[in-house]
């Protein structure tokens, strides 16, 4: 048998009534006879029948592309993610989670991609949102914060200095590039024991980054994320969005310097402290009746206080 070239990693929680769709959209993809591939699903500790979903679906799938299932005890997505390139056995490694559906393409064109871009270590493509509700008006200022990813028809780098990376759902990976650079165990391991802190995606990208890989947008591979109507709700995208603000200082420091530290987090402060005045200004009272408004006010409040969080992190692991 042919050495796998393409891994499909699917970590998930209590993921049993969202991953039927999600198999049944790869178990439909076309254009895959030329390279062989596989999808992992990595069960992070559920607490409902995802396990036996996969069983059945197991029983009559395809031979062509295997499906395989593993149980990671160990709870946040940093660790399934972890577990998912250790089991890979894809040259690419990409990333899709149980409420993002793929186009019938994507396969074929994320393989397609990778073989045109031999510096890239990772690529992301656009993900379109699928609203199980309309969302509020001018939501597209912040669907950012849902993974939502329309940049355009043509390829180019992203800005990892910027904090300008690819979500980690539907993003792809080079395997090898992983491995020689991202550490087993990540400084953000995603919401989980209370913890708000988001961010784990971004600080992989950054490490791929530093070894001196190219992070790439493909306009081609598309995806959809299915997005509830409890998930457009304000006290929900008010707390996702507290969670991607206050992990802005730990990624901003990365490997970062004694003195490059000191003047980031006055940036950090200064920056955020205008941008906190200038949209009070600018909405004023609205902030209590608009939702697009309170959630970006919520993100710079959050990262200003993004230093705060990362001074106690450092001193809790001394």
């Amino acid at each position: 048998m042919n050495a796998i070239t393409f891994t499909i990693a699917i970590p998930t929680y209590n993921g049993a009534t969202r991953l039927p769709q999600l198999l049944d959209c790869l178990r439909s993809q076309i254009r895959t006879e030329e390279f062989t591939w596989e999808i992992v699903v990595i069960d992070n500790n559920s607490q409902d029948n995802t396990a036996e979903v996969i069983r059945q679906y197991q029983t009559d799938w395809p031979t062509a592309y295997p499906l395989h299932y593993h149980f990671e005890p160990q709870q946040g997505l940093a660790f399934a993610r972890q577990r998912a390139i250790d089991e890979a056995q894809g040259t690419w490694v990409g990333f899709l989670d149980d409420d993002n559906l793929p186009a019938p393409d994507w396969v074929a064109e994320a393989y397609s991609f990778a073989q045109s871009y031999p510096k890239a270590g990772a690529f992301g493509g656009q993900i379109h949102g699928s609203f199980e509700s309309p969302p509020p008006e001018n939501f597209h200022r912040i669907q950012s914060f849902l993974a939502i990813r329309e940049r355009g028809s043509r390829p180019h780098l992203y800005q990892p200095q910027n904090l300008s990376l690819p979500p980690g759902a539907g993003l792809v990976v080079r395997k090898q590039a992983w491995c020689d650079n991202v550490p087993r165990r990540l400084q953000l391991i995603g919401r989980v024991n209370g913890s708000t802190l988001a961010g784990e995606d971004f600080e992989t990208l950054l490490y791929l980054h530093q070894g001196g890989w190219e992070i790439w947008y493909c306009p081609t591979l598309h995806s959809y994320h299915q997005i509830s109507q409890q998930r457009l709700e304000q006290a929900s995208l008010i707390s996702l969005i507290r969670g991607c603000g206050l992990c802005i200082c730990h990624l901003r420091l990365l490997n970062a310097s004694p003195r490059e530290k000191f003047i980031a987090i006055a940036r950090i402060f200064l920056g955020n402290f205008r941008r906190i005045l200038r949209h009070l200004i600018q909405y004023r009272g609205l902030v209590k009746t608009d939702s697009v408004a309170a959630c970006e006010l919520e993100f710079f409040i959050s990262s200003f206080l993004s230093p705060f969080y990362y001074l106690q992190s450092q001193l809790a692991h001394k």
